[in-house]
């Protein structure tokens, strides 16, 4: 069960049938930009830039749960959010999930964009 604060932090950011698998889809709430994924039924949610130069990751490369920066070829796990060179090097990630018929995120510091 979610805290009052971390309900507050909830946003509906599209319709499920929106993100099916294999799909990716770009969504912005309360300025930010974020990339969502749905990788065979789980789904995941990244800000845009990447952690090496802000890049957009929108159209990075993505082999099985591996994404690619297309501006360096930098790797990062979706499903950990790090990159497997570097554990020190990670996404910004959003929990997310899917409620009835909507994609919700929680945002972690109520939206303001880093």
């Amino acid at each position: 069960m979610l805290t009052e604060k971390e309900a507050s932090l909830e946003r509906e950011v599209c319709r499920a049938d929106e993100l099916t698998p294999g799909q990716r889809k770009i969504v912005f709430v309360d300025g930010r930009c974020v990339v969502l994924f749905n990788l065979g039924g789980e789904l995941r949610a990244i800000d845009d830039a990447c952690p090496h130069n802000g890049a957009s990751l929108l159209t990075g490369r993505l082999e099985g749960s591996v994404l690619r920066c297309p501006a360096h070829g930098l790797a990062f796990d979706l499903l950990t959010g790090c990159s497997p060179a570097s554990r020190a090097l990670c996404l910004t990630t959003f929990p997310v999930r899917q409620v009835e018929e909507g994609i919700v995120i929680t945002l972690k510091d109520g939206g303001s964009p880093p």
